[in-house]
């Protein structure tokens, strides 16, 4: 009993120091840019690597630590050189998707982040190589901290590289950036957090209509709650310190781990103009068409596994089984 107990109370310890180390990073990004009055330090989805690998210990997230420096730091060059393209702006979002998928192919990686890290550049319109510099040391430095630390240890680092799902989310993603164009909705049709969240779940191995509620309803939830905040309170830190607490109280109540959650409120700070009013209709509508979009996939995907499980069977069952 005394061992539960004293086991509790490390473990208690343990996460309210890393949910405080994360806290306090993300906290100083955006002191540093209230400080020296620019949006260039602040990196929405540094916000979630810090949730997902210091507090959550995401294995897909820790299992490859040279990628968490390699693949944002390149993913991030892929957008900056593409945006000084004279394209269409969903052209450049749907050139940009492709690039990072084919990147993250090669190094056999599914690392989520990247995605963001590329998107940032065209989402901010980037002129300047501060902020794949800037990119580069971040990841770099979450990479030292995770080998320091061991966060990777008795981990796999072998990771499934499916062709099928990968391609699947970029039709999806496409399918999107056609609908935005149709509508004139172009400024916001490229999310960061939610694309993130997007192609996290077309790789799980089960994805229902649950959770596909769940992930856009708190999605458009921290959307809303960061642009309100970011609008109506001129105090940067203040602002921040209260998107974090909401933030952590939203993903107790509905019991969801999603590091995105943490990034969204960093949205409004970097986005251009007034299109931070748009942002929670925009994620509402992104999210919508997204995760239905998913669901669809992936049930359809388990049902296709399924006939194809039975179908094997009685293959096996009729003596007709390749090598018998």
């Amino acid at each position: 009993m005394i061992i539960k107990i004293t086991s509790d109370v490390v473990k208690n310890r343990r996460m309210l120091f890393a949910y405080g180390s994360a806290f306090a990073f993300i906290i100083a990004m955006v002191g540093v840019s209230d400080i020296t009055q620019t949006h260039e330090f602040i990196l929405p989805e540094f916000a979630a690597m810090a949730i997902a690998m210091w507090a959550f210990r995401d294995a897909n997230w820790l299992r490859k630590p040279f990628n968490i420096c390699l693949a944002p730091t390149i993913t991030s060059l892929i957008g900056f050189v593409i945006t000084q393209f004279p394209l269409m702006y969903l052209f450049k979002v749907a050139l940009t998707l492709l690039a990072m998928l084919l990147v993250l192919a090669v190094l056999k990686s599914n690392f989520a982040p990247s995605l963001a890290t590329g998107l940032l550049p065209l989402v901010t319109d980037a002129h300047d190589w501060t902020l794949v510099l800037i990119v580069f040391l971040l990841a770099l430095y979450f990479m030292v901290v995770v080998l320091v630390f061991q966060l990777h240890k008795n981990l796999d680092h072998k990771q499934s590289q499916h062709v099928r799902p990968t391609t699947a989310f970029f039709i999806i993603m496409v399918a999107w950036l056609v609908i935005c164009w149709l509508c004139g909705l172009d400024q916001l049709a490229a999310i960061p957090p939610v694309i993130v969240v997007a192609y996290e779940a077309i790789h799980k191995r089960e994805y229902g209509v649950k959770t596909a509620f769940k992930q856009g309803f708190s999605l458009t939830l921290s959307a809303m709650i960061g642009s309100f905040l970011y609008i109506n309170i001129p105090s940067w830190p203040v602002v921040i310190i209260s998107d974090l607490l909401l933030m952590l109280l939203l993903s107790v109540t509905i019991r969801v781990r999603m590091p995105a959650l943490y990034a969204f409120p960093l949205f409004p700070f970097i986005l251009p103009g007034d299109t931070v009013h748009f942002l929670p209709l925009m994620t509402l509508l992104a999210s919508i068409f997204t995760f239905t979009c998913l669901s669809i996939y992936k049930n359809r995907d388990a049902a296709r596994s399924l006939i194809t499980l039975k179908h094997d069977k009685e293959k096996m069952k009729s003596g007709s089984w390749p090598g018998q």
